[in-house]
């Protein structure tokens, strides 16, 4: 379990330290900026999970091998070819949805570690995956991806459902990797499909009151 603990926090330190370092180019920002987007996209999640369930905060600074990997792949993007960066750009949703999947599935292991509630363990699980993405892009003047009409934290909901009920566990190896890809997957078909929560808009009432 070690070792898929390590693969998921991995790939997803990294492609989320992608995804800001490019919304933070797509800004204008300078490299300091990228390097934080990078980083907040990274372990903003992470952070404010710990938060709620209980964890210290303090944690985040014993993760000097991750924090060296997301300031690592910021660097790296920020002195990719501009040619190169365009082609990554397309790819942001796709760095954004394994960034989704592994965090989702690393906070939903956390808060059952800790024994906590299904509810608890489904929040944890939301907030890890796509907390880093909200503070992303806040910090970069944007609508939080989250917070649209897009089916986005809805797959992290899940993923924590079924840690939750006890259908994953952090000893099922393979049924881990699974539900990493199938959250990688159900996220991009929502994207490729434009599949929609429903919601609601004042706009249209307003123009009609006045």
């Amino acid at each position: 379990m070690n070792m898929t603990w390590d693969v998921l926090t991995i790939m997803g330190t990294i492609a989320f330290a992608i995804s800001g370092a490019i919304v933070a180019m797509e800004e204008e920002y300078d490299i300091l900026g990228v390097f934080i987007l990078g980083l907040v996209t990274a372990f903003g999640g992470g952070v404010v999970r710990n938060l709620l369930i209980g964890i210290p905060v303090s944690t985040l600074w014993e993760q000097g091998l991750l924090l060296k990997t997301a300031l690592l792949a910021s660097l790296i993007v920020f002195f990719l070819p501009i040619k190169l960066i365009q082609r990554l750009n397309k790819w942001v949703t796709f760095f954004d949805a394994i960034g989704l999947a592994a965090f989702a599935i690393q906070g939903a292991l956390y808060a059952t570690q800790m024994n906590h509630s299904i509810s608890a363990v489904i929040v944890a699980a939301i907030l890890t995956g796509s907390g880093g993405g909200i503070v992303r892009d806040v910090l970069a003047g944007r609508k939080p991806l989250v917070l649209r009409d897009e089916i986005y934290a809805f797959w992290a909901m899940l993923i924590g459902l079924v840690i939750g009920i006890g259908k994953v566990t952090e000893a099922d190896t393979m049924l881990l990797y699974t539900l990493f890809g199938a959250g990688v997957l159900f996220r991009m078909l929502s994207v490729f499909y434009q599949w929609r929560l429903p919601r609601r808009s004042l706009h249209s009432v307003q123009k009609d009151v006045s």
